[in-house]
């Protein structure tokens, strides 16, 4: 062979290598904005949170007002009234027709609906209680880190939330109405979705206010319900049946899901109750679950459930984190999790229902 040619050859190959090594090596335009984004999140969050416990959207209602009515309504100074206000028109919370001093305000349709405490729909109480307890608390994130101890009132006082709540009817009543509303999307998201008519009976376990057990009523007439909670619920429970008129087909067990039987039912439901506890405890409800249940009956368990690969759902994965603030040993699972423990228990098979957002149905059949 010539040599020639093969000099010419190999130079020619090797300027392709190089040229690939160059193209290879080319710097990639890297933005820091999804950085910048997510940690200075706290600046969108704290400014949601302030509008609902100034109750800016209730002040609203179904007005507009400028910027000087609606800051001297709310008791504001003059120097943020128009960087928040328009921060929220900016965040898509709040609109306003106009510009400058004679601008006027109003709620989104959302807001309007969602964050007055005048409409039946209001979740902010939910809000509130993340600005008043859950804000503070993940600010010692690092610590619980650290400790792995909760970071919420037990860490001062040796009391957890709920003792506090239980003892005041008026914000235990709001405060199962803020979940009631959080939840109620995948509750009849739940009601639709899942096939109930081979069954009776359900029983929804820590229940609350009934808005799950008041859902399948709605849309399955055929199923008896039950409310299972403990004893300062069940009033607010009652009321809630009541105002729906299904007081003769959904009614109201008061007891301790961890020193009391579960009822029996042809479908015991957990709405967001086992990512409270530890392994040993979830264990304990899921197997309380299938001695409930008749041969052929069901566990639904909602819950933000995380997927297998935990890449995804963030939101389920910073619930977890919620719940180390919270409680320290409690937390969130994959269906992977679940379906182990499930089967632990005695249950034949288990799947996955999406419902809405990050949140799914863990379903196990005995």
């Amino acid at each position: 062979m010539d040599t020639t040619l093969v000099k010419q050859e190999t130079s020619h190959l090797n300027g392709n290598q190089q040229m690939a090594t160059a193209v290879t090596d080319a710097p990639v335009q890297l933005n820091p904005g999804h950085i910048i984004e997510v940690g200075m999140g706290f600046w969108p969050a704290k400014t949601l949170l302030s509008a609902v416990k100034l109750e800016l959207f209730t002040t609203l209602g179904q007005e507009s007002l400028t910027g000087e009515e609606l800051g001297s309504s709310l008791g504001l100074h003059e120097r943020g009234i128009w960087d928040f206000f328009d921060t929220l028109v900016a965040l898509g919370f709040l609109q306003r027709d106009g510009d400058g001093p004679a601008a006027r305000y109003s709620n989104t349709s959302e807001t309007g609906l969602f964050l007055d405490k005048n409409r039946p729909q209001y979740i902010g109480g939910l809000l509130e209680m993340a600005n008043d307890r859950l804000y503070p608390f993940w600010g010692s994130l690092e610590e619980a880190l650290q400790t792995g101890e909760p970071q919420s009132e037990i860490k001062h006082t040796g009391e957890s939330f709920f003792v506090e709540l239980y003892q005041s009817p008026a914000g235990l009543s709001q405060f199962m109405a803020a979940m009631a509303g959080f939840q109620m999307g995948n509750f009849i998201a739940l009601a639709k979705s899942f096939d109930f008519s081979p069954y009776q009976t359900l029983c929804d376990i820590g229940g609350a206010s009934g808005a799950l057990a008041i859902q399948v009523a709605l849309n399955h007439p055929h199923m008896q319900c039950v409310n299972f909670d403990l004893p300062p619920v069940e009033p607010i429970a009652r009321e809630t049946i009541a105002h729906f008129g299904l007081t003769e087909q959904v009614t109201t067990i008061s007891g301790d899901f961890f020193t009391d039987d579960f009822p029996k039912a042809d479908v015991i439901t957990l709405g967001n109750i086992l990512h409270d506890w530890n392994l040993e405890k979830k264990k304990v409800l899921i197997r309380k679950a299938y001695e409930a249940l008749p041969a052929g009956g069901v566990l639904i368990a909602i819950e933000n459930v995380i997927d297998s690969e935990r890449r995804q759902n963030a939101f389920g994965l910073m619930m977890s984190l919620n719940m180390l603030i919270e409680v320290g040993d409690g937390f969130d699972y994959t269906a992977a999790q679940f379906d182990g423990w499930a089967k632990e228990a005695g249950f034949q098979k288990t799947t996955l229902l999406p419902l809405t957002g990050p949140t799914s149905a863990a379903i196990a059949w005995k």
